[in-house]
């Protein structure tokens, strides 16, 4: 039975999309079937996958309004065992259209229902907002994996972040769970940084990733190729961070 990861923070710029992209990507290499699904309008995670955004070019949005069942909008990627539902800004129509629909909150997980035992991880990249298709996520998850930045406004809006997953665990999915939480944009010589990580661990506990993934460049320069960093440059701190969290993800989840 595929398990089923939302990446959540509804603060931008805190590496969710890279993170999502490269865990996914590292996966796959582990001989793990992996299904990223870009719930973001800006659509990051297609384009560091190399989707090329054209007219023709099915999306999660074709889904989530009726036109088509999930299978239909599942793309491969330049990765073996990885596929993607990809997403264009028509998504932002999506959180407005929702509204009006019946059981609004779980239409993608009434989505996914029929294809998530193809899988052994379905990926979410959540936009960076706490709206409706942040909460179709985690109503259709069974855990949310958290990056947070390593900087002094990391731990600000924490708190509205697990307050959501809390109400959503009540009204809407009461199965859903922390997976963890991953500090990200790490630099070891500021003195600021080890303060943040450790109120981190002291908030997150044993949810805490022991890998931590570090500022680097090259991580940042791989979505503009349209490929995850290991196959941009695997020997990059960054590369080898990802490899390192996706084994840990695996530890966790005793799939190794």
């Amino acid at each position: 039975m595929g398990k089923i990861v939302s990446l959540v923070n509804q603060k931008g710029g805190v590496g969710k999309t890279t993170t999502c992209v490269n865990l996914s990507a590292y996966l796959a290499t582990y001989g793990k079937k992996v299904l990223l699904i870009d719930m973001d309008p800006q659509g990051n995670a297609s384009s560091g996958l190399g989707v090329v955004k054209n007219a023709d070019l099915k999306t999660i949005y074709n889904v989530l309004d009726g036109e088509m069942p999930m299978q239909n909008a599942i793309s491969s990627t330049v990765i073996k065992n990885l596929s993607i539902v990809p997403s264009t800004v028509d998504l932002a129509g999506a959180e407005i259209e929702l509204v009006q629909v019946n059981n609004r909150e779980k239409v993608l997980k009434e989505s996914l229902d029929s294809i998530k035992d193809d899988y052994d991880f379905i990926m979410i990249d959540c936009p960076p907002s706490l709206g409706l298709l942040t909460i179709n996520a985690l109503s259709a998850s069974n855990t949310v994996l958290i990056p947070i930045q390593c900087e002094f406004y990391a731990l600000e809006g924490l708190s509205q972040l697990m307050n959501t997953v809390k109400l959503v665990k009540k009204y809407l999915n009461p199965d859903l769970e922390i997976e963890g939480v991953v500090m990200t944009m790490k630099d070891n010589r500021s003195n600021l940084v080890q303060q943040v990580s450790e109120q981190i661990r002291q908030y997150f506990g044993k949810k805490v990733f022991d890998t931590t993934i570090p500022r680097n460049i090259r991580l940042a320069e791989a979505p503009s190729h349209g490929i995850p960093v290991y196959l941009y440059d695997s020997k990059c701190t960054g590369a080898s961070a990802y490899k390192e969290m996706a084994e840990e993800f695996l530890r966790k989840n005793k799939r190794s």
